[in-house]
């Protein structure tokens, strides 16, 4: 036995068994998400709950459990209750409901039940009564109005896409020009500029103020075709509800639909989670800014994080004269590692904010002063506070690589004629690359759910506008943004309808991963292209 413990075998399989469990661990938690949060899209069928005393309940099935108590005798008869999506909340007050399951009577599936997803107030379940143009009805009864209703609804949505794209796009970008015109003024009055120059600049905001106008009434004159057409949904228990067709995003009677149409129905759910912007809390609608900030961020954060890391590492490694000193620098490197990230923000708003912030702002903008432009979190500064977090990574990581280029290279450089620099650019840092890209997939791989830093440095709930878009300079890295992380924990913990919001969690989550799983296997990529190149690489 002894010499069955000394050869050294019983820890390859100990080892071999701690990443069976480690895989099948993380393998479960990603089953988990999947499965919890890709049926969010899947187009249900609705039900209708007949119960013992005459009521029905209508809607989506989205869970069933044993509500035994603890104090239960260990003969009693299991209990369940199902929990019913029932939607309406304008009408309810409330989205979900727990049905006993002794209660129930019968279960029905109605072939033509609508259901509708809305701009506000959630999903709708019920029944088309009547629709109607201008007070006038058109069709009356839900088999007739259904046609109708289905082909309206696109006609709306092409509506709503045209005045989201004024309001953001052509009344965007002229109340941009116009507070940069005022701003303009600001600074020419305080620089002692004559009136003929500011009378100019008021000439191009008048001019402004006209353009404005002229969208105002262009949007005006769709809002009022927006609610021209009217409907009304009568509930399970006979509730009724008027509202304007384009109130809806989309509508559909998911029991009337085979499976390759819910299929196609599906996957224009999912598209539309990442490409559009979110609606009702975040709690609907898709995330779209969220994952742009986060890509944004990670890019920017990579774009610092790599030279200044690379350039820490060579000159510890390379040019500084190994002492006390550097191993003293050393280890103050790798205990920067251990620093919770909640502390990195907590400096990043002194240092980077209040700090170089306002002096960014009492330097370029001071026309815009009291109203911060650097001063405040934006996601430059978000971005600058994720480098600082992970640099140490990047150092470690390329000190090892650095460490591993053999001896006998550098010493052949240099036999050759080439000078020291010539030699760590041309030769030691591509040897090194594959551990360098090493530091920097760790660096985006923790930098990409970091949230606590985030709070407090630029992320917000909701970013009206993204940190790049059509107007000069085009990318505005002083404004605010989403964060994916950040979004799961105001769903997750902040939403007040939690049971609604659960979904968008699981969704979300498993978004975030296999965006940082993306963005790792792209660096994964590379450097294992590098690898093959410079195969003096001991890495």
């Amino acid at each position: 036995m002894h010499k069955f413990w000394k050869s050294g075998d019983p820890f390859i399989w100990l080892s071999g068994v701690a990443l069976m469990f480690s895989l099948l661990m993380i393998g479960g938690l990603i089953f988990l998400i999947a499965a919890k949060g890709l049926g969010f899209f899947w187009p249900s069928d609705v039900a209708v709950l007949g119960l013992k005393d005459g009521t029905s309940v209508m809607g989506v099935i989205t869970g069933h459990e044993k509500v035994n108590g603890y104090n239960a005798a260990p003969d009693a008869p299991s209990i369940y209750r199902t929990q019913v999506k029932i939607g309406n909340r304008d009408l309810y007050g409330l989205d979900f409901k727990w049905v006993d399951d002794d209660q129930i009577v019968k279960t029905d599936y109605p072939k033509f039940a609508v259901v509708l997803e809305r701009r506000e107030w959630g999903n709708m379940f019920g029944f088309i009564k009547d629709v109607s143009e201008s007070g006038t009805i058109i069709c009356t009864g839900n088999e007739k109005c259904w046609p109708v209703l289905a082909g309206l609804v696109p006609q709306y949505a092409r509506i709503a896409d045209e005045i989201k794209s004024i309001e953001k796009g052509a009344i965007g970008g002229i109340n941009m020009k116009i507070e940069d015109l005022r701003l303009d003024i600001k600074g020419l009055r305080s620089e002692g500029a004559s009136q003929e120059k500011i009378s100019k600049v008021e000439a191009e905001i008048k001019e402004q103020e006209s353009l404005y106008k002229g969208q105002e009434e262009k949007l005006f004159s769709l809002y009022q075709d927006f609610n021209k057409e009217k409907f009304v949904m009568t509930s399970i228990d006979g509730r009724e509800k008027e509202m304007p067709v384009g109130a809806i995003v989309q509508a559909y009677r998911p029991n009337a639909m085979n499976w390759l149409q819910k299929s196609g129905l599906y996957a224009s759910n999912v598209w539309a989670f990442v490409s559009e912007d979110p609606r009702e809390a975040n709690t609907e609608g898709g995330v779209f800014p969220a994952i742009f900030g986060t890509i944004l961020m990670v890019f920017l954060m990579s774009i610092v994080v790599l030279p200044f890391g690379v350039l820490a590492a060579l000159y510890l490694r390379e040019y500084a004269k190994q002492g006390v000193l550097v191993r003293i620098v050393r280890i103050c490197v790798n205990n920067l590692a251990g620093v919770p990230s909640i502390v990195f923000g907590v400096f990043a708003v002194g240092f980077f904010i209040y700090g170089l912030g306002s002096t960014i702002d009492g330097i370029f903008f001071k026309e815009a002063l009291p109203n911060p432009t650097y001063g405040t979190g934006g996601i430059l500064w978000a971005s600058l506070t994720l480098a600082l977090l992970t640099v140490p990574v990047v150092i470690v990581a390329t000190e090892e690589g650095l460490a591993a280029v053999p001896k006998e290279i550098r010493d052949g450089s240099l036999a050759l004629g080439a000078t020291k620099f010539e030699t760590t650019w041309k030769i030691v840092i591509p040897s090194a690359m594959p551990a360098i890209l090493t530091g920097l997939i760790l660096a985006i791989a923790r930098a990409t759910g970091e949230v606590a830093p985030l709070m407090i440095t630029g992320v917000v709930k909701l970013a009206p506008q993204l940190p790049i878009d059509g107007y000069f300079p085009y990318m505005h890295l002083e404004r605010k943004f989403m964060h994916l992380g950040f979004h799961i924990y105001d769903v997750g913990f902040q939403s007040p309808n939690v049971e609604a919001a659960k979904p968008m969690v699981f969704t979300t989550a498993l978004l975030l991963i296999l965006i940082v799983v993306a963005l790792n296997m792209t660096a994964i990529i590379v450097r294992n292209r590098l690898r093959k190149k410079y195969t003096t690489s001991a890495v």
